[in-house]
């Protein structure tokens, strides 16, 4: 559907990453981004310390969605993005991690679009990269793995099935996002598919902040970690996790 409005009369949407969640991690585009927003739209991993990074005067919409738990619909985050945008106003659309990695950044731009609205992309550092780098894990090691691959939790809109025998290949790191209440279905089918029950695994719980938690131990024992653990948290499997012992340097 199009509408009548033209580029000149309409706002600009920035969609950004605000990153894993300590705010020094903001690129400095994104808080440039943010500090010239008139409306921010803002998820549930985006901490007050990043918000507090707009003005005084910016309109924040809280749009923010967890587990069994959507405050507002895909549906309606994707109108109020047009509206503000039509309303001639710089929106700021803020994700946690990366937009495009697990965040419908997509869906929302397709929306905008269709409507004919300017926008543009700030990256962000997802969370597999920042939480495991806070975890002194390395997503790859020459002697552990030499690819990564990132899993949602979730279940694919389309329900297609996880290809569990392409994930226990050797020699890779496995990371599952929003993964805590499928913990044992993971391990279940990670055991069935071939992979050692003695695999190292690690659950990284609010990770690069101050309430930063790491949980390590082996496959098998992944649905005990995972009880223990709040979300937001990480899943880790692979060779490297053993690492995060001999590594590790944060210090909440």
């Amino acid at each position: 559907m199009m509408t009548n409005h033209s580029f000149a009369d309409l706002g600009f949407v920035s969609l950004v990453g605000a990153g894993p969640g300590d705010p020094e991690l903001l690129t400095v585009k994104a808080l440039r981004v943010i500090q010239q927003a008139q409306v921010v739209v803002y998820d549930r991993l985006v901490s007050q310390a990043i918000l507090d990074l707009a003005p005084t005067d910016a309109e924040r919409i809280y749009v923010g969605k967890q587990l069994d738990f959507h405050c507002v619909p895909q549906s309606q985050i994707n109108q109020i993005l047009v509206d503000k945008a039509q309303q001639g106003k710089r929106v700021v659309r803020l994700k946690g991690g990366d937009s495009f990695i697990f965040g419908r950044g997509g869906e929302e731009l397709e929306v905008l679009a269709q409507h004919q609205i300017r926008y543009e992309v700030v990256p962000g550092i997802t969370a597999a990269a920042g939480a495991t780098a806070y975890a002194g894990i390395p997503l790859t090691h020459r002697d552990y793995a030499q690819s990564v691959q990132f899993i949602t939790g979730h279940l694919q809109k389309n329900g297609a099935p996880i290809n569990w025998h392409c994930l226990a290949q050797s020699n890779q790191t496995l990371v599952f996002y929003m993964g805590l209440k499928q913990s044992g279905h993971i391990t279940d089918n990670l055991l069935q598919a071939g992979v050692s029950g003695d695999m190292p695994c690690a659950v990284i719980e609010r990770g690069t902040t101050a309430r930063q938690r790491v949980l390590t131990g082996c496959l098998l024992q992944l649905p005990h970690l995972a009880q223990q653990a709040e979300s937001p948290a990480l899943i880790v499997v692979g060779q490297v996790a053993e690492l995060h012992q001999k590594l590790h340097w944060f210090q909440p």
